[in-house]
């Protein structure tokens, strides 16, 4: 059934608007049903369209808001390239639902997940922008005859530009086998996490104190992972461990503590995410810096350990913001 669709949508979109004229040109009035992207709030979804061009060939249209509560952007010349990276997660999440039939019900796992991106490509322009993905599936995974995973690769367009890539992997289980996996964590919250003092906003890139994910130790560049369960974009929905997007982004802020500018723009990333990090352990953010060969980009790779063990790792090369502007 699901092969069957592609097909006959493949017919009717086999290139995209750049390569033919006549095809049907992607949408930018409204955005898709927010429950294809897993969000609860209309607000945070940025998808508003898609093609399928071919066999495991599809184009997504998205727009990023002149501005947002949490996205930024993070310079006044420039988008945030978390925003770009979320953008991405969307198209997946919508390419995988409406291509490859996976129910809503079921749950994604993140295994790996990097993007680079153009900072010139993030400029601000004083109103909401249009954006283009081409993205590829690679690595389909079937399980009898439902999709178990894949490998999604992405090229990002603005004005018909190139300004970056993305890659992520992911596999997908149905609720029941979730549960089960989950054990005594299904019903975990972010309310039984323990709080502790955040470091200054200001020191992040941050004004608002809810949107600081790090909280000194005593131990040299490592720092605590914190949140506040009731922030409306990191806990959008309800979830029972803690998202790839809040441990991307205590990565980030880590690393921009490391670079000592609060600014600086993460145009590359790589990140692994090898356990489930829960809400009742204390999570740690171990940053060092390595060496970089590019001029005004500095690397930082954050390792995130809860119980003594590698949750996630990530690498992160910032830019810094005197180039980023």
């Amino acid at each position: 059934m699901v092969r069957t669709l592609l097909q006959d949508l493949a017919q009717q979109n086999h290139r995209s608007a750049a390569d033919e004229p006549d095809a049907r040109p992607l949408k930018f009035q409204q955005t898709i049903p927010r429950s294809l992207v897993h969000r609860a709030a209309v607000s945070e979804v940025f998808v508003t369209d898609m093609n399928i061009l071919g066999p495991d060939r599809f184009e997504v249209g998205a727009q990023w808001p002149r501005r947002h509560t949490f996205f930024g952007p993070r310079t006044e010349a420039s988008h945030d390239p978390m925003l770009y990276a979320e953008t991405c997660r969307q198209a997946g999440l919508l390419i995988a639902h409406r291509a490859y039939g996976i129910p809503l019900g079921h749950n994604f796992l993140l295994d790996h997940k990097t993007y680079s991106v153009d900072e010139g490509g993030l400029a601000t322009v004083g109103r909401p922008v249009d954006v283009t993905m081409r993205v590829s599936a690679h690595e389909v995974k079937y399980r009898s005859k439902d999709v178990a995973g894949m490998r999604l690769d992405f090229e990002c367009f603005r004005d018909s530009h190139r300004i970056g890539t993305m890659s992520e992997r992911w596999r997908c289980v149905s609720s029941s086998v979730y549960r089960r996996v989950r054990g005594d964590h299904f019903a975990a919250t972010p309310f039984q996490a323990k709080v502790l003092p955040t470091v200054d906003p200001a020191l992040v890139g941050r004004e608002r104190p809810e949107d600081v994910l790090v909280a000194r130790t005593d131990a040299p560049g490592t720092w605590s992972l914190q949140f506040d369960p009731d922030h409306a974009v990191l806990f959008d929905h309800g979830v029972d461990h803690v998202p790839g997007m809040v441990l991307s982004e205590g990565a980030r802020q880590a690393a921009l503590l490391t670079v000592d500018d609060p600014y600086a723009l993460p145009v590359h990333t790589d990140f692994r995410f090898l356990k489930y990090v829960e809400f009742d352990q204390e999570c740690l953010l171990l940053a060092v810096e390595e060496p970089s060969a590019e001029a005004g980009t500095r690397v930082v790779r954050v390792t995130l350990e809860q119980n003594g063990a590698t949750a996630a790792l990530g690498t992160l090369a910032m830019r810094s913001s005197c180039q980023a502007t």
